[in-house]
């Protein structure tokens, strides 16, 4: 599972390797700072949507406004959850035929793994799916709350897109990531029949891979205001790997509490625009003065 998280995300370590030689101090030195890099930078990524919480401070009007397009998403996919809940076990009857025959206890216990592997996955799919709804339903108000948090840190980019072309590429880059964030639900899905070992690395799993998909969708703005493409803003992403990763899972999970991902669904376009920024080299330190209204070209 861990080669096959690491593959997804083009890790470049290969899982696996020949350790480092004891006798080489420095390459042991080396790689212990590189794990410790490594550590501040996911924490770094975590830091970066709890500082998104900071714009209520300086725009809670707009933040308010960022609230009102995830709660009327947030209501409806509610619905198709609770509806899932109240059906898991007819559900998991039916997707475990095989287990019918089955003395007890392990027919209940097939069935209990078929349930908890279901609705991990279907958290999954909401999450991502409540997501891009919501900032394609919310763009106008994500796009305030985007070009706010760009001239608070330097100039606003000069979009070379209009509204409608930012709103179809929206929609296109969404169906795009939702293809394969169904393909690794069923992987996941299947999955966790494995006893145990699949109990445990499916939800963690889920954090992961859930978060990925989720700082890809939400970095749209940032990008698409620059000019580039979903290609280039996986690459992006990739190259800060450990910033990316503690971004997006700890979205992934504060989306998991009741109302958080209404609540926190602006801060999260917010933290989204500083990981951009920072991913492109460019400075996250608030202006001393206001930049008015000069713009950045749009990126190559």
């Amino acid at each position: 599972m861990a080669q096959l998280v690491a593959r997804f995300l083009h890790t470049e370590e290969v899982i696996g390797s020949s350790p480092v030689s004891p006798t080489s101090y420095s390459s042991c030195m080396a790689r212990r700072e590189s794990k410790r890099s490594l550590a501040a930078d996911f924490f770094s990524g975590v830091g970066l949507l709890f500082r998104g919480l900071r714009v209520w401070g300086t725009a809670p009007r707009l933040m308010l406004l960022g609230m009102i397009p995830a709660l009327v998403v947030a209501a409806i996919l509610v619905a198709g959850v609770i509806a899932l809940g109240l059906n898991l076990e007819t559900i998991a009857a039916a997707i475990t035929p095989f287990a019918e025959a089955w003395d007890e206890p392990f027919r209940t216990g097939s069935r209990l793994v078929a349930a908890a592997a279901l609705l991990t996955v279907s958290v999954l799919i909401v999450i991502y799916t409540f997501t891009t709804i919501t900032l394609i339903v919310g763009q106008p108000f994500y796009e305030m709350i985007w070009g706010h948090v760009e001239r608070r840190f330097g100039p606003l980019p000069e979009n070379p897109l209009t509204f409608w072309q930012s709103f179809w590429r929206g929609i296109g880059a969404g169906l795009r990531m939702l293809v394969p964030t169904v393909l690794v639900g069923l992987m996941l899905f299947l999955l966790g029949f494995v006893p145990l070992v699949g109990q445990i690395l499916v939800p963690l799993a889920g954090a992961v891979i859930g978060g990925w998909y989720l700082t890809v969708e939400l970095t749209g703005l940032a990008f698409d205001g620059r000019g580039m493409s979903l290609r280039q803003r996986r690459v992006a992403l990739r190259s800060h790997r450990a910033i990316t990763l503690g971004f997006g899972a700890a979205t992934y999970l504060v989306f998991l509490i009741p109302l958080g991902a209404v609540i926190m669904m602006p801060a999260a376009v917010a933290g989204a625009t500083l990981l951009a920024r920072r991913t492109l080299g460019e400075s996250t330190v608030p202006l001393a003065r206001d930049p008015g209204s000069t713009r950045l070209p749009p990126q190559a």
